[in-house]
Formats: structure tokens, sequence, C-alpha cells
């Protein structure tokens, strides 16, 4: 079986090669194409699978191309991971947005809204050629923002696309492991949109065990999100958030820490990675020893912000895993094989929730098989959890309307609409000075 990855060059591939290593079951994958526009981090990340692959007997093979169409042709899976605009994107996008004193973080705010505005034509040009080149296939999405990338290349691809973040599945881990549960055999009541969904139940063998969580206090704090936003204010919502709408909860002490750190997220890791590439490419490097303390530093200083405003601590060891290349293995494995699984995906709503429309993608319990992701039925969002996710899907819509019409204006109300932009003023100053820094938003005239 044949899996393609965009944006093969990126940090985290190794991640996912080593789960395909770990894969021995019939009609594995044997062959991994990594395709990028940067031949010189294609080169580094193919010298760190080397010693991957080194360590395995009969190992994915493993090819790099710049070509697209030369990687899409002939794939079975596809796992879409690029970034437009690289790192210093990211990084451009937290500092515009900073100097208004709004968030920039790359998929929450205004920093996401840019970020997708510069995504989501190259993902819509890519979703065309898989449509004409690898019209089989099934595309995995691991583009940020997952939920509003997976939007615009499910209009062309239907429900082959499927996108997936391990935010989700992180939480119920933890949940699980607190409540002194296997989290393999609990049933995760979660739902919202990408980075913006709430957990309200967790089962486990048909009792729900989070009212017993919320009810101690002394449990609910010891754990991330329980460091993260407090036992009074998870006990006032009866849920536990994904740890991302800490960014709207607490919005205004997250900018403050954002402003007040040495470097922004973007900023560390594109100087980091760059170190990084240029370790690597050094004659008689430990490619795979680089990759591994490179990546433990940065899980380790993941969401650092937000964990130092809320006195939350250091991360657990526990939480230090990664998970991505697990849900995707997972998914594929679902698929190709007709193992039956559930998992948490970012999927076309249907009639999943009744106050957005069939198109809407978003991030629920999925029973997975050879057909793809189905969406389980759920029970309605209370409103103040309704209210945010219908807001955040307005603002989604907008961006894709802008994106396919080049308007400045529809933009500007993208920015505009969302909870975390408290000014249209703001939102037309966001717009010039993310044109300014960023030649993928020529478009928008």
């Amino acid at each position: 079986m044949k899996l393609t990855i965009l944006g093969g060059g990126g940090f985290r591939v190794p991640l996912v090669y080593g789960a395909l290593l770990g894969d021995r079951g019939e009609g594995r994958v044997t062959e991994v194409v990594l395709h990028d526009l940067d031949a010189g981090r294609l080169a580094a990340v193919t010298r760190v699978l080397t010693e991957q692959a080194s360590r395995v007997a009969d190992a994915p093979v493993v090819t790099a191309t710049t070509d697209l169409d030369e990687a899409l042709r002939g794939a079975d899976f596809i796992f879409s991971a690029i970034r437009v605009g690289g790192l210093e994107g990211r990084a451009n996008d937290e500092r515009v947005a900073l100097a208004e004193g709004v968030l920039g973080q790359e998929t929450v705010g205004a920093g996401g809204i840019a970020y997708g505005l510069r995504t989501v034509p190259v993902a819509v040009d890519i979703a065309q050629r898989v449509a004409r080149l690898a019209p089989d296939a099934w595309v995995i999405n691991f583009t940020n923002p997952a939920g509003l990338v997976t939007e615009a290349m499910s209009r062309h691809l239907g429900n082959r696309v499927i996108g997936i973040c391990d935010s989700p599945v992180g939480l119920g881990r933890r949940i699980a492991r607190v409540l002194g549960a296997n989290p393999r055999e609990a049933w995760i009541d979660y739902v919202g949109l990408n980075h913006l969904g709430w957990v309200r139940g967790l089962h486990i063998a048909g009792r729900d065990e989070l009212p017993r969580l919320l009810a101690d206090s002394e449990l609910l704090g010891s754990f991330e999100e329980g460091k993260l936003f407090g036992v009074d204010w998870l006990q006032s919502l009866g849920a536990i958030p994904n740890e991302y709408l800490h960014y709207y909860y607490f919005n205004r002490e997250a900018v403050r820490a954002y402003q007040q750190a040495e470097k922004t997220r973007g900023a560390f890791l594109h100087d980091q990675q760059a170190r990084f590439y240029d370790e690597v490419g050094a004659p008689g490097a430990k490619a795979l020893d680089v990759w591994d303390r490179t990546r433990a530093e940065r899980e380790a200083t993941y969401m650092s912000e937000n964990r130092e405003t809320a006195g939350a601590g250091e991360r657990d060891a526990d939480d230090l895993s990664g998970g991505y290349e697990k849900v995707a293995l997972a998914l594929m494995r679902a698929i190709a094989r007709d193992e039956r699984t559930t998992l948490i995906l970012n999927v076309r709503n249907r009639s999943t929730l009744s106050v957005l429309d069939n198109d809407a993608v978003i991030e629920v319990p999925c029973l997975v098989d050879a057909n793809g992701a189905h969406p389980v039925t759920v029970a309605p969002l209370p409103d103040h959890a309704t209210g945010l996710v219908c807001a955040v899907k307005a603002v989604e819509r907008e961006v894709l309307a802008a994106a396919d019409s080049g308007s400045r204006e529809t933009a500007v109300k993208a920015f505009a609409l969302h909870p975390l932009v408290d000014s249209v003023n703001v939102a037309r100053r966001l717009v010039e000075g993310y044109r300014e820094v960023h030649p993928g938003l020529a478009y928008l005239r």
C-alpha cells in the first residue's frame, strides 16, 4: 500500500514513520512517498527515517520528490501536513496580531484566520489534483486549522477527506487515567469544532464517570486541564474543555502572557527547527538523536505561556508522547482493513449537530470502517457552547468565501466576526498587516 505525505520535509514526519514501522499487519504500508517544496528539508527528514528504518526489518521503502503530481499518482492514502508560509509565517501571524492586542495563535483567533486565508487556496488546489490523479485515495488532513482546511478540501473530495487532531484523544486519555480507567475501554462523549470542543461524559462499562471527577475537587485539580482552567470553572461548566478553549475563557491573560514572552511560540519553533535542519545536514550527524532531542524540547514547551498564566506547572511526562500518528494509523487501518473502530475525527456534520448544516465539518466521535468515518449521534450542546461553535463556524465560512472570491472586505468580515477580535477597525488593520507580511495573501483585493 502506498502512502504519500505532503509536507514530507516537516519535523513531525518521523512520528508517522515510526508508527508505520510498528505495523506488521496484512495490507500494511510498504511504500512512503515524501513530498515537499524544500529539497533540503526533504533530505534531512529522509536521513532521520533511514536511521529509524535501520532498526526494523522489511521497513516501508521511502522516496522523496518535489513534484506534487508525481507524489499523488497511485497513492492509496495521502497525509496532508503542509505549512503554507513555514514557521516564519506562523511567527508573523503572532507578531501582527499581538501588535493589535489580540491573539495570534496559529489556529485560534486572528492568527488562525490569517493561517487559514493563505492555506485554503493551496489545500483546494491539492484537493482538485487528488480528485484528478488519485480519485480512489483517502486524504487524512493534519494541516491546521484542521477543521477549516478539511471543510475546504471536502468541497472537492466529499467524505474521502478526514481531518485528525490529537487534542481530543489526549484529553480523553488524561481523564480516563485520572479516573483509574483504561482509555481504550472508555467511550468519550466529545463534540465541537477542531480546537473548540468539550468532553461531556466518559463512559466505562456503560456508566458515565465524569460526574465523579467533577465532584472531586482534589482529583479534578490533579491533571492538566484542572490545573489549566481551575477546578471551580470546570465544575461551573459541568464539562472538560479542550485545552485550546483556554484562549477563549482566559483570553486577556493569554494575550498578555504572549506579549510578555521573550519569544512567541512560532518564533521559538522557527529558531529551534532551523537549528535542527542545520545539525542534521552536518556530515556525520546522528540524525535520529538530533530529532529525538529537539522533539523532547518542543513537546515540553507546548502551551507554556498558558500553563504559566494558570500556574499549572510543567507538563506531565505521560503527555509528552504525541498522538497524531497514532490516530492516523488507526484511521488508515480501519479503512484499509475494515478494522472497525471509534475515533474522534473532523468530518462533515451530516445531521449530527442540528444547529449546523450537513456540510459543516465538526469534531466528534465517529465509527470508522471500510467506507470511511460516520459521525455518531450526540446530544445537543449547551447554549454557551452552541454560541461559540456557531460563531466560529460562521467565521470559517467567511474565510472560505474570502479565499474563493479574493475579497478583502470578506476577509475583514471574517476577522471582525471572531469572538476574540474586538473591533471592526482592528479587523481592517489586521488584514492590511497580514497582507504586508504574507505574499500568499496578495490575492485579497
